[in-house]
C-alpha cells in the first residue's frame, strides 16, 4: 500500500497536509476554510468523508480555521494534547464528544505510527509529527524559533522533511511588519528563518533524510526563489549536492494539486 501525501496549503494564511497510508488518511492541520480544504481535497481526488482523523500542532488560526466545522461536517476526529485541545475549544465550535481524541505519546491509526515531538513556539503545547508506516516516515516541523539537535534527532532517517522556511531576515527588517511581530517572529519561540533552515537542512541530510520541502513560506518577507537559493548554497557549500545528495524544493502558499507518493528512496 502507498505512502502519499499532499500539501494542501502551507504559509502564514493556512496550512493543512494530507496524509495517506497503512489504510488511514489523515489531515495535519486544518487551517483553511472548511470549503477551502474541501476544494483542496477535492482536487488532488480524496473525499472528505473518508478521512480517519485531523492532527492538530498547535491553536494558532492558520492551523485550526477549518477543524471544527471538518469535524462536524464529516464526523471526522480530531486528535490534538491535552492543552492545546484547552486553548482551541472556544476557537473551532462544538465537537462531539466521540471525536475529541486526546494524545501525550505515540500512537497508532491502525498501521500507521503517529509521532508527535514537542517544538519551541509561542503556543501553549505546540508539536511537530513524524508518520511511519512499512519502513518509510514523513515529518513536518513548523513553527519553531529554533532548532536543537535533539528536535531534529526525531526526524532521522525521514523520507521527507517538511521544514519551515518562514523569512528572509533582512525583508523582516526592513518590512512592513510592526516592531512587536518583528521581534516575535525573529524570537526564539517564533520561525526559523531561512538562514536557520539552511542549517537544520544541512543536519538533516546528515541524518539521513533523503528530501526536504520547504514550508510555511512567510507572503510579505520571503519568497521562493530566495529561500531555495538560501537553502541551496549553504548546502553546496558544505558539499551537499542537491538533488543528488537531497531532494530540495518550495512549497508554494496554495500547492498544486498533486499527489505524491513515497517508495523507497523515491518521491514520485
Amino acid at each position: 500500500m502507498d505512502f502519499c501525501f499532499s500539501p494542501l496549503f502551507s504559509g502564514s494564511s493556512g496550512n493543512s497536509l494530507y496524509i495517506s497510508a497503512g489504510g488511514v488518511s489523515v489531515l495535519i492541520d486544518a487551517g483553511g476554510t472548511g470549503a477551502q480544504i474541501e476544494t483542496a481535497l477535492n482536487a488532488v481526488e480524496v473525499k472528505s468523508s473518508d478521512l480517519d482523523a485531523i492532527l492538530i500542532t498547535h491553536e494558532h488560526s492558520d492551523h485550526i480555521k477549518g477543524a471544527g466545522v471538518f469535524s462536524r461536517r464529516h464526523d471526522i476526529p480530531i486528535y490534538a494534547n491535552h492543552a492545546t485541545w484547552k486553548a482551541m475549544k472556544n476557537k473551532i465550535g462544538s465537537v462531539s464528544e466521540k471525536n475529541k481524541r486526546e494524545f501525550n505519546q505515540s500512537f497508532y491509526l491502525k498501521d500507521l505510527l503517529v509521532e508527535p515531538y514537542s517544538i519551541p513556539h509561542d503556543a501553549v503545547d505546540p508539536v511537530c509529527f513524524s508518520l511511519s508506516y512499512n519502513g518509510i516516515k514523513l515529518s513536518t516541523v513548523s513553527d519553531l524559533g529554533h532548532y536543537t539537535k535533539k528536535l531534529l534527532s526525531k526526524l532521522e532517517n525521514s523520507n521527507v522533511v517538511l521544514l519551515e522556511s518562514n523569512h528572509d531576515i533582512e525583508m523582516l527588517r526592513q518590512g512592513s511588519y510592526p516592531m512587536y511581530l518583528k521581534r516575535r517572529i525573529l524570537g526564539t519561540k517564533g520561525h526559523l528563518s531561512n538562514d536557520m533552515a539552511a542549517k537544520a537542512a544541512y543536519e538533516l541530510v546528515t541524518l539521513g533524510v533523503r528530501g526536504i520541502m520547504l514550508s510555511h513560506l512567510s507572503e510579505e518577507n520571503n519568497s521562493e526563489s530566495i529561500a531555495y537559493k538560501t537553502v541551496s548554497e549553504y548546502l553546496e557549500k558544505k558539499g551537499i549536492e542537491v538533488n543528488r545528495h537531497i531532494a530540495l524544493s518550495v512549497l508554494k502558499k496554495e500547492c498544486d494539486a498533486f499527489m505524491y507518493r513515497i517508495g523507497g528512496n523515491d518521491i514520485g
